[in-house]
């Protein structure tokens, strides 16, 4: 209860912090991650990536498992939400980065990416509408393996009520401080790349807030990097 009041205030304050802010649910990645466009070139190879951690480990963590705050939008369906996590406030898992060779080597080319996570949604998993803390890093979402896209079962991304229908390859940067929510409905498990991206900012209250989420985030990390690790 405590660490969920203590939460509730720091996300409000961050909200403040970045309230100046003007621009929109999604977002340019020309513009916000000019790095896109080269991940986009790995694609086959980071589905590939994808695919054998999830062959090769049964048991990656569920999200709720590593972040006991994010349980309303992880466990409320009975349906399970992995996440496999390379990259955490800047600190790589190093069990998981050797298991993912191109994402690694991607992300070491890259720090402007913060986190990096593969994301395994069950058949039927809904993540309901929820909202992002803080503003001061962006989400870049691809998409790596979604067999029952193009079907009336086929998965989506809902970014400030606009529903965005998945592609697998497909990509987009959006701002996770906007409500949104996720439905895998078929029969096949979604699996997504997801990073976090530093948003390129100059006030200085801006910058500071960032350097206080990152080595605050940081320091949890390692402290939970055993939860967060598998082992092929």
């Amino acid at each position: 209860m405590l660490q969920k009041l203590i939460l509730k205030r720091l996300t409000k304050r961050l909200r403040q912090v970045y309230s100046d802010l003007d621009t929109p649910p999604v977002l340019d990645m020309a513009r916000y991650f000019p790095a896109h466009a080269a991940l986009a070139a790995l694609y086959p190879a980071l589905r590939a990536e994808a695919l054998a951690v999830y062959a090769a480990n049964p048991d990656i963590p569920l999200f709720h498992d590593i972040t006991a705050t994010q349980t309303r939008i992880s466990a409320g369906d009975g349906k399970n939400w992995r996440m496999f996590m390379v990259k955490a406030y800047r600190h790589v898992i190093a069990a998981n980065a050797a298991q993912t060779p191109v994402l690694a080597r991607f992300l070491r080319d890259h720090p402007e990416v913060t986190t990096a996570t593969l994301s395994y949604l069950d058949p039927g998993k809904h993540i309901p509408p929820h909202r992002g803390p803080f503003r001061g890093v962006l989400r870049y979402h691809l998409c790596l393996y979604a067999p029952d896209c193009g079907s009336d079962a086929a998965p989506w991304l809902k970014v400030d009520g606009t529903r965005v229908p998945y592609a697998e390859g497909q990509a987009l940067l959006w701002d996770d401080t906007f409500t949104h929510e996720v439905l895998n409905p078929g029969p096949n498990p979604r699996i997504a790349l997801l990073l976090d991206i530093r948003r390129p900012v100059t006030r200085w209250r801006h910058r500071a807030a960032f350097r206080w989420v990152m080595a605050a985030g940081w320091v949890q990390a390692r402290l939970l990097e055993r939860r967060m690790s598998t082992k092929a």
